[in-house]
């Protein structure tokens, strides 16, 4: 048997049910996963719109900070935010926060146990799918209902 000399290959040796060595990888890369399967496709939509999310927090810090700095400053922010490209992404960023909760409590379902079955896994994908459109949807319309 070889010695191994980096101690994080430890975790990736292992042995087949007839005692044969096999080198296991450490994750699963994309050549992994079929990305037209809606499982993977919205475990790794999840993935991105966390990230998504926390860039948008460093746009609400920008706001509070404008807020707290004063007249001009807070002009600013409101300049941008009421730019084209700023309603584009505060439009998107909606959506983002709608999509990870909903994931997000499709994953807490997962937790308890339930759901694992491949009919309740594309039922409630579509679910959080369609509830991300219409909470988006929702969303916006209540607020041009209650600004305009």
């Amino acid at each position: 048997m070889s010695k191994i000399t980096d101690a994080r290959e430890a975790v990736m040796v292992g042995r087949r049910s007839d005692g044969t060595l096999v080198r296991r990888p450490l994750s699963p890369h994309l050549q992994a996963y079929d990305m037209l399967q809606m499982t993977s496709a919205l475990s790794i939509t999840h993935r991105i719109t966390g990230v998504l999310w926390s860039i948008g927090l460093v746009f609400l810090v920008w706001w509070l900070v404008a807020t707290a700095s004063g007249e001009a400053s807070y002009n600013g922010a409101m300049w941008f935010f009421g730019s084209f490209i700023g309603v584009i992404g505060l439009l998107g960023l909606t959506a983002v926060a709608w999509y990870h909760t909903l994931n997000g409590i499709r994953h807490l379902y997962w937790d308890s146990g339930h759901g694992y079955d491949m009919p309740t896994t594309y039922l409630t994908g579509r679910a959080v799918l369609i509830g991300t459109a219409a909470l988006t949807a929702l969303t916006w319309l209540i607020m041009l209902i209650t600004w305009i």
